[in-house]
């Protein structure tokens, strides 16, 4: 068990947001597999699983997105795998949706009494207990949800030694009008909530990671 411990903590520890990557350095496939099977596995609110991972690996495309993601232009160009994270907008995630739906009956198959309660149960938090009354502020609740496998993938990257970036720094409109111009993205229900770069640091950072102590983030009530 503290061997476990050591581990992960070292692997967070490890972890750096990396700007330049080893270009002919690749991720093989059965790694990037796992990275992205966990992901797969990550936790969401009443496990609606709002999301959708779209890997870059086309270098045109990766051109294309380099002038909108201001914050993207050296991870684009030589991160070895590349990966959008999309998140369900409004009409998706509202009670009588065909996503609500599909993902209740086929995927989770659930029975139809334990579909409705639950069902009934979403539309109450929704509408009054989490204020998720229009499209933006269910969207904005999507896009948090996405961030559980966005963070997932890259611990569990660095703990088999592979580098990451998280990447926010893009004009998501222009981001999208490229995807949606290349057939890949339907923007009616899905949009962009956050990127990533996974590969091998080319360089160590300069700078040592820096958090604040245990004792100003944490407060316990007894």
């Amino acid at each position: 068990m503290k061997e476990k411990k050591e581990e992960i903590l070292k692997a967070h520890a490890y972890r750096r947001a990396i700007k330049v990557f080893e270009e002919d350095q690749k991720i093989s496939d059965d790694d990037f597999e796992f990275i992205l099977e966990v992901g797969r596995r990550s936790p969401s609110s009443f496990g609606w699983e709002p999301w959708k991972f779209i890997v870059v690996q086309n270098k045109e495309l990766r051109e294309k997105l380099s002038e909108p993601s201001w914050g993207a232009q050296k991870q684009l160009a030589s991160a070895s795998h590349f990966v959008i994270l999309l998140a369900r907008k409004g009409d998706e995630m509202r009670v009588g949706s065909e996503y609500l739906k599909y993902k209740s009956q086929e995927v989770d198959k659930l029975p139809a009494d334990i579909e409705e309660m639950k069902l009934k149960f979403f539309g109450n938090f929704m509408d009054n207990e989490f204020d998720l009354t229009d499209d933006r502020k269910i969207f904005d609740w999507a896009c948090k949800q996405v961030y559980l496998p966005f963070a997932n993938m890259m611990t569990a990257a660095a703990q088999i030694g592979i580098d990451s970036c998280p990447i926010e720094g893009f004009d998501r409109s222009r981001v999208e009008e490229i995807l949606v111009d290349e057939g890949i993205v339907d923007t009616t229900r899905l949009g962009v909530a956050a990127m990533v770069a996974f590969g091998y640091r080319k360089e160590d950072s300069p700078f040592p990671q820096s958090r604040f102590p245990m004792e100003e983030i944490v407060e316990w009530v007894k």
